[in-house]
């Protein structure tokens, strides 16, 4: 009689963007006293380096986790500050040809501890670095048993000198250092919220003793990750019907479908055409709140969309009225796969607020595809910096500008800010307006716009930052391939390295919640 194979009750495993929620509740229960990371930030973290980020699954339960990534030898063995070398805990100092993997995280379920899993994520983290050839494993370790022993060991120096010569027992170092890990100095400062390790932390080290030293650039970027998309330039018109609105938008869609684009985006606010059905002349308040009675119908007609022809699309932006009552400007996303996301503009401008009564959300993430992770910035937002590096630093690369903008100045506004964040944040930007006129809509009347393709301003790019645009104020497809490996050869090897250069010793944008 044949037996049947059981599955495997504990298994490691890369981490997954699934496993994010189980992983952020893991943190919480291990760290009581420190604050933990956000869900952006282990977002941030798999999308940085998908092969150093680890899980422990134990009876289909996340129990344990370590994130790292790599970083080259200088920074790895120059004095740091946890902050300054893991980008904010978003893992964003992840260097792709990097020859030392950086340790940033290991947290075991206290529950399970009996398991060795601390062990075992050590061990994959040792065969990660045997399969791409580096150097070793450095990090920070905490020194949880200092505070205790001040009086005795008022220096952190002296401290470690102790637990390494086994005078007292430090269980954290006491582990390191039966894993094959020496430290080669102290870290001050390092993580100032560790109280019992006082802030400061063991500079620890293993190297690799099969490394095998290697010349040349080495086939970090040798895969291409092309990615093509598509912007509409919309023309504004007077509809009979709202199947006629999606029949004109499906237009698009079945176009740039046909040329095998991954994403198409849509003009900010390209619903305000629906108010042409309204059989008399709203005021602004009247118009927004109308327009939200469309959502479900929008929603499920773009799903459906998506899902047939095989892209992903970035509708626009939709006025939709929130379970509070307020009414927002959100920009559904809706991917091939069928799955919807919403990103609410979270700085409505002047006129918006006045005339509309839109209010801003509360909420910025980086949206999960098959692509990988992108950001949406809805018009006003792409003229905030913080908001761009928040979802660059949760793994985009990719940034889609869906705007609304009557006049020259007011597009350009948002193409500057747009090539800004570009270049600052090493990604690429992709721009889609309305234009044309839409009679007898408040504060809609006339629309100018110039839909565009951005790029860094490097070699591997177009010349002048720009991989395509359309001309102003008509009609029409721009399409473009973008190459994401180029991303990573400009992060790494650019002649600027904006991600990598920021100063964390000096300054830091703190989130509402904690990202």
């Amino acid at each position: 009689m044949t037996k049947t194979a059981k599955p495997a009750v504990l298994t490691i495993r890369n981490a997954r963007l699934t496993d994010v929620a189980a992983i952020n509740d893991l943190v919480i229960k291990v760290y009581k006293d420190i604050p933990p990371y956000t869900q952006g930030m282990l977002r941030g973290q798999i999308a940085a380096f998908h092969d150093g980020q680890f899980v422990v699954e134990y009876e289909g339960e996340i129990v344990g986790y370590a994130a790292g990534f790599r970083i080259d030898e200088a920074t790895a063995m120059s004095p740091h500050t946890w902050t300054e070398i893991t980008g904010g805990g978003y893992a964003a100092r992840h260097d792709p040809v990097g020859d030392w993997f950086y340790g940033m995280e290991v947290c075991v379920d206290p529950d399970r501890r009996r398991l060795r899993i601390g062990q075992r994520l050590y061990d994959a983290r040792r065969d990660l670095c045997e399969a791409q050839n580096l150097k070793g494993i450095v990090f920070g370790g905490r020194m949880p048993g200092r505070l205790r022993r001040k009086a005795t060991y008022p220096t952190a120096l002296e401290y470690l000198d102790a637990v390494t010569a086994r005078k007292l027992n430090d269980p954290v170092i006491g582990f390191h250092l039966r894993s094959g890990f020496e430290p080669i100095g102290i870290l001050e400062g390092y993580l100032k919220s560790d109280a019992a390790s006082m802030g400061t932390a063991a500079h620890m080290v293993w190297r690799n003793p099969y490394y095998v030293e290697s010349h040349g650039k080495g086939a970090a970027f040798a895969t291409k990750e092309t990615v093509r998309v598509a912007t509409v330039q919309l023309q504004a018109r007077k509809v009979s019907s709202f199947e006629e609105f999606i029949s004109n938008v499906e237009y698009f869609v079945d176009v740039t479908s046909d040329y095998r684009s991954d994403f198409v985006v849509f003009p900010e606010l390209f619903t305000l055409q629906l108010l042409s059905l309204e059989p008399k002349k709203l005021t602004p308040a009247e118009s927004i709140e109308h327009l939200t009675r469309y959502t479900p119908r929008f929603v499920e007609a773009m799903q459906k969309m998506a899902v047939e022809y095989n892209i992903n699309i970035i509708g626009g932006s939709h006025p939709t009225q929130a379970d509070d009552g307020d009414i927002q400007n959100v920009a559904y996303v809706f991917l091939r796969d069928g799955s919807v996301h919403a990103q609410e503009k979270i700085h409505p401008t002047p006129n918006e607020r006045h005339w509309w009564n839109i209010k801003g959300g509360d909420a910025v993430h980086a949206i999960p595809t098959d692509c990988g992770p992108i950001g949406v910035l809805i018009c006003y937002d792409s003229e905030f910096p913080e908001l761009a590096r928040r979802l660059v630093d949760e793994g985009a690369r990719m940034l889609f500008v869906p705007f609304c903008t009557d006049n020259r100045q007011g597009y350009l506004r948002v193409r500057y800010c747009s090539q800004a964040r570009a270049i600052e944040n090493q990604c690429y930007v992709v721009l889609s307006g309305n234009v044309g006129n839409l009679p007898n809509v408040e504060n809609m009347d006339i629309q100018y716009a110039q839909s565009c393709i951005l790029t860094p301003c490097d070699f591997p790019f177009a010349r002048d930052g720009v991989a395509a645009e359309a001309s102003e104020n008509v009609e029409t497809v721009t399409v473009a391939d973008l190459d994401l490996s180029d991303l990573a050869w400009a992060k790494s090897q650019g002649t600027v390295r904006n991600l990598r250069d920021r100063r964390f010793d000096l300054y830091k944008t703190v989130w509402a919640d904690g990202g």
